[in-house]
């Protein structure tokens, strides 16, 4: 067995999890594998798992597959049949019954809400607020059963945004981005600070008052760890993605610059 760290940018995807007749980026993985004849075009690898399911639009830089790979299926040989933005860039020998899924002890996501104005000690006192071991059923479309989650939280501030780094052993669905959404809604005046308290309440939230997850482009599944699992990066496949992904910050920055220069000329 072998386990593959993947970086990808999620926009052009309608999520990580392969779906029919929507491009995704484990359909471009799987599609690739196909190509290089380790599994069926329509199947995956034996004791194939991957160590979450982002949501459409958001990136990673640590999303983690693994499955019974052959020797020669280095990170480098695994892109030769990827589209540029889908980039392996390390793997790790594993246990054969390693799961990418069950076997992760930690995730850590990082969300780039821009937030220029914002108070940062509202922020980070609403963010521990928000922290810590809580049943979170009013901030994912999940079932009651298995909402309860410990959470832990950092922020910090670059320029205009706010990075906020969550970390759990596992997240319930779109609970990154209503954490998220409830804190822009505190930073910008929308709700009160007290809806913390609301929101961590047996009773649900009623429509008008319940929590709407944040833009998912902003999120970036940046870390899964595994206990003993110690990955070993490919110098080619590292400097491939380091190319794809400065080749995108480029484009983005250019088309911001662009929109910013329309903006102030409309008077």
């Amino acid at each position: 067995m072998r386990a593959y760290r993947v970086a990808y940018d999620g926009r052009p995807y309608s999520g990580f999890q392969r779906q029919p007749d929507v491009s995704t980026v484990e359909g471009a993985l799987l599609a690739g594998l196909a190509r290089l004849g380790v599994c069926a075009r329509d199947g995956v690898p034996e004791g194939y798992a991957a160590a979450g399911r982002t949501d459409a639009g958001v990136s990673a830089l640590a999303q983690t597959v693994a499955f019974e790979a052959p020797d020669w299926l280095t990170p480098a040989a695994f892109n030769s049949e990827l589209p540029a933005d889908v980039r392996v860039w390390a793997s790790a020998a594993v246990d054969d019954d390693f799961h990418a899924t069950h076997d992760a002890r930690e995730r850590r996501y990082t969300y780039f809400l821009y937030a220029p104005d914002a108070d940062d000690d509202l922020a980070a006192e609403a963010l521990g607020a928000l922290c810590g071991r809580h049943d979170y059923h009013n901030l994912t479309p999940d079932d009651d059963d298995g909402t309860v989650r410990e959470l832990a939280g950092e922020l910090d501030r670059e320029g205009d945004a706010l990075v906020v780094q969550l970390r759990a052993g596992g997240f319930c669905r779109q609970l990154v981005r209503r954490v998220v959404g409830l804190l822009d809604e505190i930073l910008r005046g929308v709700s009160p600070r007290s809806k913390v308290d609301r929101v961590f309440s047996a009773d649900p939230l009623p429509g008008p008052e319940g929590v709407a997850p944040a833009p998912a482009y902003p999120l970036v599944l940046t870390g899964v760890d595994y206990p003993g699992v110690a990955f070993r990066t490919d110098d080619e496949a590292v400097e491939s993605a380091r190319s794809v992904f400065e080749d995108l910050r480029v484009e983005r920055r250019t088309a911001a610059r662009v929109a910013e220069c329309v903006a102030s000329e409309l008077e």
